[in-house]
């Protein structure tokens, strides 16, 4: 949106609340002032409560294509290694126009459940052709066609497993060298949207980079500027192979080859020892976890003590978007604790309450992770918004000092009324 709008919503979100009488003030796709401004509305969101959108710092678009697949188990109890099978069997089978299908559907799907930024963390590089990097291109414009706004976290990707060739289900995935792989970044850059797209880096795991080359990638990302993400330690067996391969689990190799993690997102830690992973955040590390995928897959219920002390280096992702719904990814971030612990409201603020965090992990701490000016409705922001159908019939009863709760954990993605991405409304 070019120009100048004045949004009034009947309630919005400010200091982890809802309140009433507040005007956002939008120019050229970014908030410039929020307050009770006694202005003329251009835009009166009349039964509406204004959101900042909900950020996935964590996903796989392509992977959405699997619904339905590897969810029968005739040989006994599946895992992430069978269900890994399925997915190297689709990746055979898309050709450039299903992969853009399937990653336009899945930012679509996003936006109607209220995510207006997804870090796209993409390894699937190249066409059925060969070596030609024709998909991160590809990912681009599926997301500028359907109007979110995307970190897309090119994936270095080169080897098999620890010391082990790519497999020929991998050659797809396959960075030769980073050399190779930075040349490609470049050229990425300058196919940006600017106003939208911005782009990041990923290194896949310790089973698909050499572990020496890890903080060479996180370096250069860091001389750039970008957000840097991995895989760390979602599988025990990933563990297991590095204690065989290394002596050390894949978080310890990291803390003793790195000093500093600032703009390092680890995505998952779901068997991260404490202490290790309490060593990882107090030298500047993140976390992602996406609960929906890794109970999906089996992985198991991370430890998270270390991080509740740090709500803003907890983040959330939607991943491999079997299911996309931020608002379940919440409530099943929660819900996950309180099953393992067998207590209730383990994720709360300084207030003893759940939903002003839960909400600030889907925001706020996602756009940290990904390097953007997001999750916040506050001016200097970019104008990225969902706003939330107070008519719908899940919270329609509902106080609006129950009002965030209600959401997070008695309402479903049919109360998402709208997603805004750069001022304009979708």
């Amino acid at each position: 949106m070019s120009g100048r709008a004045i949004i009034e919503a009947e309630l919005t979100w400010r200091n982890g609340r809802f309140v009433r009488g507040e005007q956002v003030i939008i120019e050229d796709g970014l908030i410039t002032e929020v307050g009770a401004l006694g202005l003329e509305p251009t835009q009166r969101l009349t039964g509406q409560a204004l959101l900042p959108g909900f950020i996935s710092a964590h996903s796989h678009a392509f992977q959405r294509a699997l619904r339905g697949r590897g969810e029968t188990f005739p040989a006994g109890s599946g895992s992430f290694w069978s269900w890994r099978e399925a997915m190297y069997a689709l990746v055979a089978q898309l050709d450039s126009e299903r992969f853009y299908a399937a990653v336009h559907a899945t930012f679509a799907e996003m936006l109607a459940a209220g995510i207006t930024s997804v870090g796209e963390f993409h390894y699937l590089h190249h066409s059925p052709a060969g070596n030609d990097f024709a998909f991160d291109e590809l990912v681009l414009r599926a997301a500028r066609d359907a109007g979110i706004r995307i970190v897309l976290l090119v994936t270095y990707y080169k080897t098999g497993g620890i010391g082990q060739a790519l497999s020929e289900a991998q050659q797809r995935f396959a960075t030769e060298s980073q050399e190779t792989f930075w040349r490609h970044v470049d050229a990425l850059a300058s196919k940006l949207d600017s106003r939208t797209q911005s782009l990041g880096v990923a290194a896949h795991s310790i089973r698909g980079v050499p572990v020496d080359e890890i903080p060479q990638l996180y370096a250069e990302a860091r001389k750039r500027g970008m957000p840097f993400h991995m895989h760390v330690e979602e599988q025990r067996r990933e563990i297991e192979e590095s204690r065989n391969a290394y002596g050390e689990t894949p978080m310890q190799l990291l803390l003793h080859r790195m000093r500093d993690f600032t703009g390092f997102t680890a995505v998952h830690a779901t068997h991260s020892e404490p202490a290790y992973l309490q060593e990882f955040l107090a030298r500047g590390g993140s976390v992602c976890i996406t609960p929906l995928t890794e109970a999906n897959l089996g992985d198991g219920i991370p430890s998270i003590a270390p991080l509740l002390a740090r709500p803003d280096r907890l983040s959330l992702g939607s991943d491999s978007n079997a299911r996309i719904s931020m608002i379940e990814e919440m409530r099943w971030l929660e819900y996950a604790q309180r099953l393992r612990s067998e207590t209730r409201g383990v994720y709360r603020d300084e207030e003893g309450r759940n939903a002003p965090r839960l909400i600030e992990y889907a925001t706020l701490a996602g756009a940290r992770s990904l390097g953007l000016d997001a999750g916040r409705i506050e001016p200097g922001a970019v104008a990225d918004f969902v706003s939330i159908d107070l008519h719908a019939r899940a919270i329609a009863e509902v106080s609006e000092e129950q009002l965030a709760e209600a959401i997070v954990f008695g309402a479903g993605d049919d109360v998402v009324h709208a997603t805004c991405v750069a001022g304009e409304w979708r």
